[in-house]
């Protein structure tokens, strides 16, 4: 990925809040500006304050709500990891993008950040990610 070409490339959104808030919604909106391909993973219901955790022990549920958009029975750090490598297999995202979160993360807060903790579960499976609140 070099400077704003993203033409063809696969962008994977997510956040800590929910599938069906607004910040979410707007942030897809400017994705499909950068892409067409634009993958929505995110949270069921809001999981704010899961930091990067990850569901060991529950099973992980997955609703499809449209084209390339699932909502996950899980936290954002799931989300990622579900995206990234079971239903974007075979060719994951260039670029993660989560947010935008509903308030602010700043200083500690950023430790216990979903919206954070899912753009480090992404950065630690090698893929760029940017948090956006």
């Amino acid at each position: 990925m070099t400077g704003t070409n993203f033409a063809a490339k696969r962008i994977l959104l997510t956040n800590d809040d929910g599938i069906d808030v607004p910040g979410l919604q707007v942030l897809e909106q400017v994705a499909a500006m950068l892409s067409p391909e634009v993958w929505v993973v995110a949270p069921e219901h809001d999981q704010s304050g899961t930091s990067h955790a990850l569901s060991l022990h529950d099973p992980l549920r997955i609703s499809e709500k449209g084209v390339r958009r699932y909502a996950v029975l899980g936290t954002p750090g799931d989300c990622v990891v579900m995206g990234v490598w079971h239903l974007m297999a075979g060719q994951g995202p260039d670029l993660i993008l989560s947010g935008v979160n509903r308030g602010a993360n700043l200083g500690i807060e950023t430790v216990f950040s979903g919206t954070v903790g899912a753009a480090m579960t992404g950065m630690l499976l090698g893929i760029p990610s940017i948090a956006l609140s």
